[in-house]
């Protein structure tokens, strides 16, 4: 029996591509010229797509794979897959929840601390000796701070557990309240943000959370709030929070995300009150060992006949 035919759109890490291609007979468009041509050649065989979150799957994409029958996602994020195509075409979606929650929460807090106590103007002034010349200026607690978290999914309830750890007070936005936690529920994202020292946006990304951090929210934050963002680049107005930065309108941001990546507007790398993360939230070896299993396991319980592990559509 041939094996079944998944089309990659970028490559895995190499302990998943050697089960993939044990597995399946891989199509790798990643690496084609001409991928016009190369779907053209291959399209009406292919049965799978395996996909990453910021490559996404297209409905330009979808639509010259005529026996498509899933798409598995490695991340959480689907907003670059055309899901209302595969709902309407009955082709099954997956992603991998849960097992990338933890880690995006920790470097979140990471960057939460890193701006708050400039721990990379710290490094800096250790290491370019200006610490023999007198002791670096003060910088600013997180302990007992009040934090605004943008979305209350899991990653928002996980970072919401690490800051009531450091004792600070943890309100959130969402699109209901959730009864089940101990936090307080502010229906208006600019009074959540004139509320808090810190806000924190861990929203998923897509068309209705486009812009929802505006321009009139970064500016309610304040002179001496920080900004951090570990969902989407497209849920904040990036040129409003940059003008925030460099004016000094708030106090700094830590950003795992951006508009455009990686080609990112090049006004960042200017900013001395911003910490830059290439979107590693979940870039460590235990959570992307566990994506990639969690994509292969869902294609396997597919093609087995099984139900899905963890179904978006």
């Amino acid at each position: 029996m041939s094996k079944p035919e998944v089309l990659m759109i970028g490559p895995y890490p190499s302990w998943d591509m050697e089960d993939l291609e044990s597995c399946y007979t891989i199509h790798r468009l990643w690496e084609a010229e001409d991928r016009d041509g190369f779907l053209a050649r291959h399209g009406d065989g292919i049965r799978a797509v395996a996909t990453r979150g910021e490559l996404g799957a297209s409905a330009a994409l979808l639509k010259k794979l005529p026996k498509l029958e899933i798409v598995s996602c490695y991340g959480v994020g689907t907003d670059a897959i055309d899901l209302r195509f595969a709902r309407e075409n009955g082709i099954r979606v997956t992603n991998t929840p849960d097992v990338l929650t933890e880690d995006v929460a920790d470097l979140g807090m990471a960057l939460m601390l890193a701006v708050a106590r400039q721990l990379a103007e710290g490094d800096a002034h250790v290491r370019d000796g200006r610490w023999a010349k007198g002791n670096m200026h003060l910088t600013t607690r997180v302990c007992g701070k009040r934090i605004g978290v943008v979305g209350m999914g899991r990653i928002g309830a996980a970072f919401a557990r690490r800051a009531a750890a450091f004792d600070c007070t943890v309100s959130y936005f969402a699109r209901s309240p959730k009864p089940d936690l101990p936090y307080a529920f502010v229906g208006d994202l600019v009074e959540l943000a004139r509320q808090s020292d810190f806000l924190v946006v861990t929203l998923a990304g897509g068309e209705g959370t486009r812009g929802i951090v505006t321009g009139e929210v970064i500016e309610a934050l304040g002179a001496d709030g920080i900004f951090v963002n570990i969902s989407r680049g497209t849920t904040v107005d990036e040129a409003a929070l940059l003008d925030a930065l460099e004016q000094g309108r708030i106090r700094g941001a830590g950003l795992d995300v951006f508009l455009n990546e990686p080609a990112i507007d090049p006004r960042f790398a200017g900013l001395r009150n911003a910490v830059l993360q290439p979107h590693h939230g979940s870039g460590t070896v235990e959570t992307r060992q566990a994506m990639g299993k969690l994509v292969r396991d869902n294609l396997a319980a597919h093609f087995s006949g099984q139900p899905l592990l963890t179904p978006v559509v």
